[in-house]
């Protein structure tokens, strides 16, 4: 009789086997020489005239790094733009690349399960990477800037960090992000809006949360003295219900709303206050670096 789990197994390592093959040609691992020192990482080839995706962190104090694939061929690589708040970086190669692979994998490949979709990481600047896929996936060094592919060979991440033993996180690649890397390929840079409040999510008292037509909401715990959040007149303990016709109840989500078109534009701001809805008119400055 057939075994069923060798035949699972077969089939498995087969799925591995072929999109390994498909897509390392186009993924490079990197070399990058910093004044802290040398590092490295892995990126990969994502058009045809010569732009790469690694992670931010990867090519952290670097103006350039050395691009190496699995054919043995080197480029140099100048840094086109790289974006903290995200942990993406683009690279534009010097010379020929192989040709772009969507479906890319680190230099090495290793496998996994998706153990967790929708999580936060934080970044040193406060903010966070949202919507990060977690997997079991070993993220080894060198790994960071590599790309999780399905079992498709569709990308759907970017290798960032370490969770814990076993765990690995990805920048998932998405509508937001798509937006994020080409932001970076045409101008090196990503625009960002910004209120200047702090918040937590709380859970509101059932009388209030039936008025609010939620029982979540994010209260505002400061307020930066002259940011258009204070001009505005948001005070501290307003629990925030919308903005810009979005209802919002966690950071997360008020911070998805500040991209490069809510800068300098006027949006109103519903927040409960003393028992009633107050609307409040900010307008968002550049978030600066």
């Amino acid at each position: 009789m057939p075994d069923d789990g060798q035949e699972a197994l077969d089939a498995y390592s087969a799925v591995v086997t072929a999109v390994a093959s498909a897509v390392l040609p186009s993924v490079a691992s990197l070399t990058v020489h910093t004044r802290r020192g040398d590092g490295g990482g892995s990126a990969s080839v994502i058009t045809s005239d010569g732009y790469l995706l690694t992670s931010a962190h990867v090519v952290a104090g670097a103006g350039s790094a050395e691009a190496t694939f699995t054919d043995g061929t080197s480029v140099a690589a100048d840094v086109a733009g790289r974006d903290e708040l995200s942990d993406l970086a683009v690279l534009k190669a010097r010379g020929s690349v192989p040709a772009p692979d969507p479906m890319g994998l680190a230099g090495s490949v290793t496998a996994g399960i998706v153990s967790g979709l929708g999580r936060s990481l934080p970044t040193r600047n406060g903010r966070v990477v949202d919507e990060v896929i977690q997997t079991d996936a070993a993220l080894n060094p060198g790994n960071s800037g590599g790309v999780l592919a399905d079992s498709r060979g569709r990308m759907v991440g970017v290798s960032t960090a370490v969770a814990g033993v076993g765990l690995g996180l990805a920048v998932p690649i998405n509508a937001s992000t798509h937006k994020i890397i080409a932001a970076l390929m045409h101008t090196g840079r990503v625009r960002r809006a910004w209120l200047g409040i702090a918040g937590a999510h709380v859970s509101v008292p059932p009388a209030v949360a039936d008025k609010l037509g939620t029982r979540q909401g994010l209260q505002v715990a400061s307020v930066v003295p002259g940011s258009p959040a204070a001009k505005a007149g948001v005070r501290r303990g307003d629990i925030v219900v919308s903005v810009d016709g979005q209802r919002v109840v966690t950071a997360t989500a008020i911070q998805q709303l500040m991209v490069e078109d809510a800068i300098a534009r006027r949006i109103e701001m519903t927040v409960w206050r003393n028992g009633a809805l107050v609307d409040v008119f900010v307008v968002p400055r550049e978030l600066a670096d």
